[in-house]
């Protein structure tokens, strides 16, 4: 039906891909999940940066989108696409442009028949993705698309639509900001920590993603190492549908003294008392990206996942891989087609002494930017 009515449009509007002369108001939609959303923050920023007087929509999932991007200074409003009228909220928008940052027909439909102007939607080239449904690629003939390479690094290919209206950036660094009180409370937090340490190391022990999970008792001798070798105190991070996995790891830790329990927050104060760690160790998921944001070491432990479409870059992050570095299974735009017991097994093979070896690398990027800092 919703495509009945675009060709509908089609035929008596035509399409909208043409850029309006005047920009005062943009809505972006951010695919994906919380770390997809967190690495389309460069679009944001480089809308802000080039056009500081445009007015940034964010739609999509607002609950998760307002918790994540909050105290940004990217994101000037918030539209829910579960609305019940959410052409009629998008209308009322005036927006005079809208970006859907991947390959989604719903969204990029919905946008095309509220008569925004210009919408620009992704167009993968490289390869196939089930994203590209056969009603996306109808709906591509009626908006501008951006060439979205499939396996090359997605939060710069998402900076690709913004060239449709002059703006062009290869800067991919993420933003993400948080409240005054999610601040307060993050330091009260860990003023309460008895005793001394030398690193804060935050963990997390589930993967959100069954195919990514890696043994929670590993993690937990990997925490026994950091506190009985590195002296460290460990922060252990976990949502509510990972309870299982963040108490088997707890209770192998040795010394419970050394963990502080910080499960089951608010988006708010996750990102705040991430940003408070030396090092975030875990599987490829949400979390991660949030470090990387507040540009916290990382150990991205890969299993499955494809190592060049996302995971944080740089000196300060480390990837953990499978022995052998097999082929990997899961992509931003391919997380369907696969093996689930191969993905799986990939996972559950990440060795513990390549993670340790991983970990210590990380901890030296510590000390090194420690002396950067004492000058």
């Amino acid at each position: 039906m919703l495509l009945v009515r675009c060709i509908v449009r089609a035929l008596v509007h035509g399409a909208t891909n043409r850029a309006p002369s005047n920009i005062s108001k943009i809505i972006v939609v951010p695919t994906g999940k919380l770390g997809d959303v967190v690495c389309a923050t460069p679009v944001f920023a480089a809308i802000r940066k080039q056009m500081p007087k445009v007015h940034i929509i964010v739609a999509g999932n607002s609950k998760m989108h307002h918790s994540l991007l909050s105290d940004s200074g990217l994101v000037d409003e918030y539209l829910d696409f579960e609305e019940e009228r959410v052409l009629e909220c998008i209308k009322s928008c005036h927006a005079d442009v809208a970006m859907v940052t991947g390959p989604s027909y719903e969204p990029a439909a919905l946008l095309y028949l509220a008569g925004v102007p210009l919408v620009v939607a992704a167009r993968v080239v490289g390869g196939i993705s089930p994203s590209e449904t056969r009603p996306y690629k109808i709906l591509k003939h009626f908006i501008k698309t951006f060439p979205y390479r499939l396996g090359a690094y997605a939060p710069r290919e998402r900076l690709r639509a913004l060239e449709s209206i002059g703006i062009f950036s290869d800067d991919t660094t993420k933003h993400l900001g948080f409240s005054e009180e999610a601040e307060k409370k993050a330091r009260e937090l860990i003023s309460k920590i008895s005793g001394s340490y030398k690193y804060l190391i935050g963990m997390s022990a589930g993967a959100g993603n069954k195919e990514k999970q890696w043994d929670p008792k590993n993690f937990a001798t990997v925490a026994n190492y950091l506190i009985k070798g590195r002296d460290a105190h460990i922060m252990i991070f976990g949502g509510k549908n990972e309870i299982p996995e963040s108490s088997t790891f707890m209770s192998a830790i040795d010394d419970q003294s050394k963990i502080t329990n910080t499960t089951c927050i608010s988006t708010e104060d996750l990102k705040a008392r991430i940003s408070k760690l030396d090092v975030f160790i875990s599987v490829n998921t949400g979390p991660i990206y949030i470090a990387e944001a507040f540009d916290v070491s990382t150990v991205d432990l890969i299993g499955p996942v494809s190592p060049w479409d996302q995971p944080p870059q740089g000196k300060i992050h480390k990837m953990v891989f499978a022995p052998g570095n097999p082929k990997p299974l899961l992509y931003v735009l391919d997380t369907r087609n696969h093996d689930v017991k191969e993905a799986q097994r990939i996972a559950q093979s990440t060795r513990l002494e390549d993670v340790i070896a991983a970990v210590e690398e990380a901890l030296q990027e510590v000390d090194k930017r420690r002396l950067v800092k004492k000058g």
